[in-house]
């Protein structure tokens, strides 16, 4: 949480150097938005463009209370959302090229921030710490260390990746001993850096055109269909958002024998047998990020050792948005998807998984120095 305030006292900060104003509100969006607008008698009201329910919920409710213009953008994505695809798209492969017919159209350059020419006199300074005293966090866990938050740290944090892990990043991304990863989740997830930012810095770098080829597929496609995922989904954070075949084959195998079983609370201390899962589960807890390769292994078992496919669903969606630091994002809810079967196809029938994408602990050892991954967790 401490992360988090100081991001946005740097929002404050260099707002105060183009004379614009920075006033923090804490409550019911709902109630509170539309107290401020009335006290200080807004004419226009502008949101960022979000897929997620509760977002739409809050959205919904101000528009309903105040008479001003509202207007709502998508800086979220480069291509805005409802533009990119008019339904939910089945995979990536479907979404790829209407998504690469429009970039060109939207991925252009930031304009420069200018001074506001007025001060605002009911500008109120945030007491940040009494803000940070009166959330309801648990206060006692201990601040991030390798991650510092703002927008200066997110610019640092491109650069280096720029210069010394995009060129490697087409063969290594997938090794988790490899610190290849751009580590921009965090900072995409809270606002302080824009993909289309990091699109436009990565599209002007000297790294090979394959590496930019690839990380743009995940920055932009694979970030954009998740976006897709939970705006045409009102289901995504549930079991039944899940395709309708990957719901069948799933439950058609719910009675099928398990080595393994193991309670939410087991997960969540890392109690398995498997000391490749518990130390992508302690990476998640510790760190607050976990490799994306092994993620997917991390839902994967949580199939398999969950009573059912509904409670592994649960469980899974449960442990990221409570650890993960991009948790409660669009990516995230695809993500745990996707270990269900969602952007993917049938496969091969098997036990617990029906026609569901199956991984095992081999599937690691093939890939990269998996005990030396869990080396690096212990």
């Amino acid at each position: 949480m401490v992360s988090c305030s100081r991001g946005l006292r740097d929002v404050e900060k260099d707002l105060a150097e183009k004379n614009i104003p920075f006033q923090l509100l804490y409550g019911s969006p709902e109630e509170l938005i539309p107290e401020f607008i009335e006290k200080h008698r807004a004419g226009t009201l502008v949101t960022d463009f979000d897929p997620l329910s509760i977002k739409r919920t809050w959205k919904a409710a101000v528009a309903n209370k105040i008479i001003c213009s509202f207007y709502e953008v998508d800086a979220h994505n480069i291509v805005p959302c409802w533009l990119a695809s008019p339904k939910r798209e089945y995979a990536a492969h479907t979404f790829r090229p209407k998504l690469k017919r429009a970039v060109p159209e939207f991925l252009d350059a930031f304009p420069a921030l200018q001074e506001h020419p007025h001060k605002w006199r009911d500008a109120v300074a945030n007491d940040w710490d009494s803000i940070v005293k009166t959330l309801p966090v648990d206060q006692t866990v201990p601040e991030l260390t390798w991650f510092q938050p703002g927008e200066a740290a997110a610019q640092q944090v491109l650069h280096e990746f720029l210069e010394q892990k995009l060129p490697l990043y087409p063969d290594q991304r997938n090794d988790p001993n490899k610190a290849v990863l751009s580590n921009l989740s965090p900072y995409l997830h809270f606002g302080q850096i824009a993909a289309q930012r990091v699109a436009l810095d990565v599209h002007r770098s000297d790294a090979p055109r394959e590496s930019k080829e690839v990380f743009l597929e995940e920055l932009i496609v694979r970030r954009e269909l998740s976006d897709n995922f939970c705006f045409y989904n009102a289901n995504y954070d549930s079991f039944e958002g899940l395709p309708e075949w990957a719901q069948k084959t799933l439950r058609a195998h719910a009675g099928d024998s398990r080595e393994s079983l193991y309670t939410r609370e087991e997960l969540e201390r890392a109690e398995t047998h498997d000391p490749y899962w518990n130390a992508a589960q302690n990476e998640m807890v510790l760190r607050g990020k976990m490799h994306g390769y092994m993620r997917m292994y991390w839902g994967k078992k949580i199939i398999e050792w969950s009573s059912t496919p509904e409670d592994a669903f649960e469980t899974a969606l449960y442990l990221n948005n409570t650890y993960e630091l991009d948790g409660r994002d669009p990516n995230g809810y695809a993500g745990v998807a996707w270990c269900f079967g969602t952007h993917d196809r049938p496969w091969p029938e098997r036990p617990i998984f029906g026609t569901v994408r199956y991984m095992n602990a081999n599937g690691l050892k093939r890939k990269f120095d998996v005990e030396g991954y869990v080396r690096t967790i212990a």
